[in-house]
Parts: C-alpha cells; structure tokens; sequence
C-alpha cells in the first residue's frame, strides 16, 4: 500500500506532481497532507522523509523521494506511465528531466499560488527566456507526437505531464500568455479532472505562507 505526504495544494508545486499522477492512473495511495513552512528542507518532515522535504512516498514503511524519482518508481510498478513509443518516450523523459533540473528563474519569480490571480506583467528576460523555452516544449511534444491521441503533451497523459502540472498553475496565476498550441494544452490540463481536484482543494486552504502572496522582482514588482 502506498502513502502519499504531500504539503498544501496551494503551494507545494513538488507535491501536485505525484498526486495528479497516482489519482490519473488510479493508483490507490493513503494520503497524508502537512503543512509546508515554506521553501526549503524543514526538521519537521524528517519524521516521514528522510530529506525533510514533500513530497515523499512511502511503500510498506520504505521512503522514495524527489518528484521524478517518485515517477520512476511507479513506472517500474505499473505500465503506461511513460509513453510506449520508444522515441516518444525519450523526449518525454528529457523534458522531464528539463523541468526538475531548470527553470530556476521562472520558479524564483512565479511562486506557485493558485489562489493568487495577476494581471500581465513584464517578466525579466530571464524569466521570459524560460516561459519561451515551456512553451517550446509543449509546442514540439503536441505537434510531433501527440497527433489525435489526446490533448496532453504525449497524446496520452503521462509522467512528462505530471512534470509540468505546476508549471500549468504558475502561467494561470501570472496571467503568462502563450501561443496558440501551447495555450490549448494548458487548458487541456487545467480541464483533466485531477487537476480540478487538487485545484478546489487549494482554493478550500486557509493557510497563508509568507513570500507566496505578491511577485518575486524579478516578474516587475508589485501586484
């Protein structure tokens, strides 16, 4: 039996990605919810993960964390989570891996606050350069792999859409605009009924964390 901690659906974007993964592919999980203290390791998970960070997973008694490594573990345990093409399933695992190792700018300057909703500001260029570079991706993954098999990156939902479900949130509260085929894939995600879930969750929190609530300067400032 697997149990899921994860932090507050507001915030914790590492947290939305296994979540709305196990719940699309009815992965049965306990789910444990704790609240976050903010950015960084905290000495008050280390009693459920060993790193002090959420999201982590626990499979009789036994800690995986790290988001992708989370994915990896269940994609050894139960088919489909990556696509079945084998070059599809390549780029699907790079851009992947892009999303958990990059993007800093984009994180630093778009926290993740679904509650949160801003008019259009200009971004650094920075930042800008990493919106440039998301959209990019999910142009390319629609248009060369998806084809009619569905609306999400790899035609089929998979673990690259999990990568990028918190990516989805961030452009909605910062009012990101997007070209055309990018922009049909964030609303394809935001209409998946996970998605909705984890989003009617947030909304219902009324927990309320420090530096999550305007826009970091490297965005233009205040609200």
């Amino acid at each position: 039996m697997y149990a899921l901690y994860f932090g507050n659906k507001n915030y914790s974007s590492w947290s939305l990605r296994p979540w709305v993964l196990m719940k699309h592919f009815g992965i049965p999980f306990e789910a444990h919810q704790v609240e976050v203290s903010g950015k960084g390791a905290h000495a008050g998970h280390r009693a459920y993960s060993a790193n002090g960070l959420v999201p982590c997973l626990h499979v009789d008694g036994f800690q995986v964390w790290d988001t992708l490594a989370i994915a990896e573990f269940l994609a050894e345990r139960h088919p489909g989570l990556w696509p079945t093409d084998p070059l599809a399933r390549a780029r699907a695992r790079s851009v992947s891996a892009e999303m958990h190792s990059g993007f800093g700018a984009l994180r630093t300057a778009m926290p993740m606050n679904i509650k949160l909703r801003l008019k259009g500001k200009t971004p650094s260029a920075e930042v800008q350069a990493d919106i440039d570079r998301v959209a990019e991706i999910w142009t390319q993954a629609r248009t060369a792999f998806a084809g009619d098999a569905g609306p999400y990156l790899f035609g089929e939902f998979s673990i690259a859409d999990a990568m990028y479900a918190p990516v989805v949130m961030r452009f909605v509260t910062y009012n990101v605009a997007l070209p055309p085929v990018a922009a049909a894939y964030r609303d394809a995600m935001l209409a998946h009924p996970a998605m909705r879930e984890w989003i009617e969750g947030a909304q219902a929190e009324t927990v309320a964390l420090a530096g999550y609530d305007g826009v970091a300067e490297a965005y233009g400032g205040a609200r």
